[in-house]
C-alpha cells in the first residue's frame, strides 16, 4: 500500500515499462492546476514572499518539482516537494492558511515540508498538508498574486492537480 501512489504515478506517466525503477525513487513531475497552467516555483526556489505562481503555460526549470519520499513510514507515503534549487516547499504553520501559505526555503525535510498526494484517478491528485487541509490554487490557476491558499478541507476543482512526470 505504501508505494501504491508512486507506482500508479510511474505507471500514468511514463508507461508500465518503466516501472522496474524503484517505486519509492524521487521522481521529477510538473503540476498542472485545474485550469491548464503549470505551478511554478519563482526563481526556482529558495523563497518566503512570492513564492509560486499558477500562470505558467509551459514547462521550465521553475516548473518542474521532484517528489521525495519522506521515509517516515506511514501507510500513505508523505513526500517532500523539492524545486529545482534543491529547497523543499512548506506549509506554513502546517496548513489551514489563506496568507503566508507556502514557502520555497526549507532545506530539510521536516513536518510542515510534508504532503500527502490523494489518488483521484487519472493522473489527478489532491495535495494535503500534513494538518489534513489541502491545497487550493486559486480560481484554478493563472494568477500571480493570492496564489495558493492551504486551508481547503473538501477536494473541489480548485484542490485538483494534475502530475505530469518522468523528465
Amino acid at each position: 500500500m505504501k508505494t501504491a501512489l508512486m507506482l500508479s504515478l510511474l505507471i500514468l506517466t511514463l508507461g508500465s515499462s518503466h516501472v522496474s525503477q524503484a517505486a519509492n525513487a524521487p521522481i521529477t513531475c510538473a503540476i498542472r492546476t485545474y485550469s491548464g497552467h503549470y505551478l511554478t516555483a519563482v526563481g526556482g526556489g529558495g523563497r518566503t514572499t512570492d513564492v509560486l505562481h499558477t500562470d505558467a503555460t509551459r514547462i521550465g526549470s521553475w516548473e518542474k518539482f521532484t517528489l521525495v519520499d519522506s521515509g517516515d513510514g506511514t501507510p500513505n507515503i508523505r513526500y517532500g516537494i523539492r524545486t529545482v534549487n534543491g529547497r523543499y516547499l512548506t506549509a506554513v504553520g502546517r496548513g489551514g492558511r489563506t496568507e503566508d501559505v507556502i514557502h520555497s526555503d526549507a532545506t530539510q525535510l521536516l513536518d510542515w515540508e510534508k504532503f500527502t498526494l490523494i489518488s483521484l484517478g487519472y493522473g489527478v491528485y489532491a495535495i494535503q498538508t500534513i494538518d489534513g487541509h489541502y491545497l487550493t490554487a486559486m480560481g484554478g490557476g493563472g494568477r500571480r498574486v493570492d496564489v495558493i491558499h492551504s486551508n481547503a478541507t473538501r477536494i473541489d476543482n480548485w484542490e485538483k492537480f494534475r502530475f505530469i512526470c518522468g523528465f
